[in-house]
């Protein structure tokens, strides 16, 4: 029984403000479509419970399950076996403020691939800053 939160390392949080409709960044976060067009290939389909698959390249497919979708303005899915993503859109006037959350950080833990969660989320956080610059530019073209 775990009695405190000593091995849970912080999520990866970041917000910034899309200069798109709600509605479109919404079809780019929670379509098949979308996600390969900033993320990675995938056969998603926004319901909830569906099970799908991320292909990361050279990782292989990630399993993944839907656990909350909506429209159009949350989303989450289970990544993996320990990681949760969930993207939420609030509607600015036009634009919308897009926060991404990325939990299930454990010191205690490896990924499938047997590094430690600590090493994989400061690469993550990076890569993380870079694929919002991507759905910045796919929304706001």
């Amino acid at each position: 029984m775990e009695n405190s939160n000593q091995s849970t390392i912080s999520d990866i949080r970041q917000t910034l403000v899309l200069n798109a409709p709600i509605q479109k960044v919404w079809n780019a976060v929670a379509t098949s479509e979308g996600i390969a067009a900033w993320f990675m290939p995938n056969d998603f389909q926004p319901v909830a419970g569906f099970e799908f698959h991320l292909n990361a390249g050279p990782f292989g497919n990630s399993p993944c399950k839907v656990t909350v979708i909506d429209p159009p303005n949350r989303l989450s899915f289970e990544w993996g076996k320990d990681w949760s993503l969930t993207f939420e859109l609030t509607e600015l006037d036009g634009k919308t403020e897009f926060t991404f959350i990325h939990s299930g950080w454990d010191t205690d833990k490896l990924t499938e691939f047997g590094e430690t969660h600590q090493l994989v989320r400061e690469r993550m956080f990076q890569g993380w800053i870079g694929l919002q610059k991507k759905l910045a530019a796919y929304v706001e073209a």
